[in-house]
């Protein structure tokens, strides 16, 4: 008879969709407004993902309601802000998601490149 196992709040999101991922990903490192999320993505990808402002509010505004995002009060000094702008940080429940779903990413692939199927990048040359 098999047992059944709660999950926390945290294992309820899991897995996350890709771009949940890269949203809490760069709001790990710090709070920022939606351009800055997007421009950070477009660095850290080497430009390989790239989003459409209109659909990262809606991302955000999902990943708020979830309760993995909110948004802030802090803000920088005034000369180097735009009062219109509104910033977000990674809630600790966004915390706890991303870092099970990183837990979850590296078992996946070690599992797997045990097995000789993951390519390495010197594989590509």
């Amino acid at each position: 008879m098999a047992t059944l196992v709660e999950k926390t709040e945290a294992e309820t999101f899991i897995p996350l969709k890709h771009v949940d991922f890269l949203v809490l990903l760069v709001l790990m490192e710090s709070e920022r407004h939606g351009y800055g999320i997007v421009k950070e993505i477009v660095q850290r990808t080497n430009g390989q993902i790239r989003l459409e402002p209109g659909n990262l509010y809606r991302y955000l505004r999902r990943l708020e309601e979830r309760g993995l995002v909110a948004e802030v009060e802090t803000r920088p000094a005034p000369e180097a802000d735009d009062e219109r702008r509104r910033y977000y940080g990674a809630t600790e429940l966004g915390r706890d998601v991303l870092n099970l779903e990183v837990g979850r990413l590296r078992a996946l692939i070690e599992g797997f490149d045990s097995t000789g199927l993951v390519p390495h990048e010197d594989a590509r040359s």
